[in-house]
């Protein structure tokens, strides 16, 4: 049996994992090597990939700001969490503000080293990163239009970090043939920006009740919940454009099934969103665009899953 003392500590860890959002951040890593590996530097052999030091480094990094930034974020949003989520608030809430604080500093002042490591490049990204998602969960994340497009460009951010850091590296003669693979990472960044953004509206509609307690001007309390159905029914429209580039014109492998895929959820997510008026809707419609999100992440693999079984023989030779 395990001691009051003990009982505490372990419930403290478990609420450290919950403010972190831990379970996200091994999707994130995954996420990373797999855009870099099938997308950002397809040229490059994956076992190079996967053992390229200063590629752990990012990858790394951005984990921890990340986490670092769920931990802001939950610090500026404890009052309306009570409301929205009361169970995990309450979970989260065994950890003191000052804790929080002192760990967002100390994973922060760990991720300033790292970057420092790699190169000024990567530290001037870091530094401006953790900044953005500082001034978001202070200020921006109140405001409409603004912080609904600032927390999805954040989430992308991330990948662009892996982007530079392979393409500062090629001399200026080679960079104009790659302007069609650039081509194709970014219709990949504009499919799930559209994606991330729409989950956040649909968060904001989730949300209404904690987010008028706390005084924020979202986009529902603003202009009505019906007017940000139309925002997001629009948006899911928007997503037929790179979905059409990636489908007919880009090279995707196999990845094309997922986007089909997307394409028939998205038209019943629509048709669902019109008929949704409560919390537990709009929080099964964030769910379908949160599997969506994790969905795509092995997805990428279908670009080119010849990758997997010269993986698996070479694994197997070992």
């Amino acid at each position: 049996m395990l001691s009051r003392k003990n009982k505490l500590l372990a419930l403290k860890i478990i609420s450290l994992f919950s403010v972190v959002r831990g379970y996200n951040i091994p999707i994130i890593i995954l996420a990373q090597y797999l855009s870099a590996i099938f997308i950002l530097a397809p040229e490059i052999r994956a076992l190079d990939i996967l053992l390229d030091f200063n590629l752990f480094l990012i990858v790394f990094a951005s984990s921890v700001t990340i986490a670092s930034g769920y931990i802001i974020n939950n610090f500026y949003d404890s009052r309306k969490d009570l409301i929205n989520r009361p169970n995990k608030s309450m979970l989260d809430r065994l950890i003191s503000q000052s804790t929080k604080l002192k760990v967002y500093f100390a994973l922060n002042f760990i991720v300033a080293l790292i970057a420092l490591f790699i190169s000024w490049r990567a530290f001037l990204f870091f530094s401006v990163y953790i900044f953005l998602i500082w001034f978001y969960s202070h200020k921006i994340k109140k405001q409409p239009w603004i912080g609904n497009l600032m927390a999805a460009l954040l989430a992308v951010l991330p990948f662009f970090a892996i982007l530079l850091y392979y393409y500062t590296r090629l001399p200026l003669y080679e960079i104009e043939t790659y302007k069609r693979q650039f081509a194709v990472i970014s219709a990949h960044a504009a499919f799930l920006f559209l994606l991330l953004l729409i989950r956040e509206m649909i968060k904001d509609l989730e949300n209404i009740k904690g987010d008028l307690t706390d005084n924020y001007k979202t986009i529902p309390i603003i202009y009505g919940e019906r007017f940000s159905k139309k925002v997001i029914s629009l948006l899911s429209l928007l997503t037929l454009f790179p979905i059409y580039l990636l489908i007919e014109i880009y090279d995707v492998g196999y990845m094309d099934i997922y986007f089909y895929f997307c394409l028939i959820i998205l038209i019943f997510f629509i048709k669902f969103l019109w008929k949704s008026n409560s919390k537990a809707h709009f929080l099964l419609l964030h769910n379908v665009l949160k599997f969506l999100i994790v969905a795509g992440v092995f997805c990428i693999m279908l670009i080119n899953p010849s990758i997997l079984w010269h993986g698996k023989k070479l694994f197997m030779s070992i």
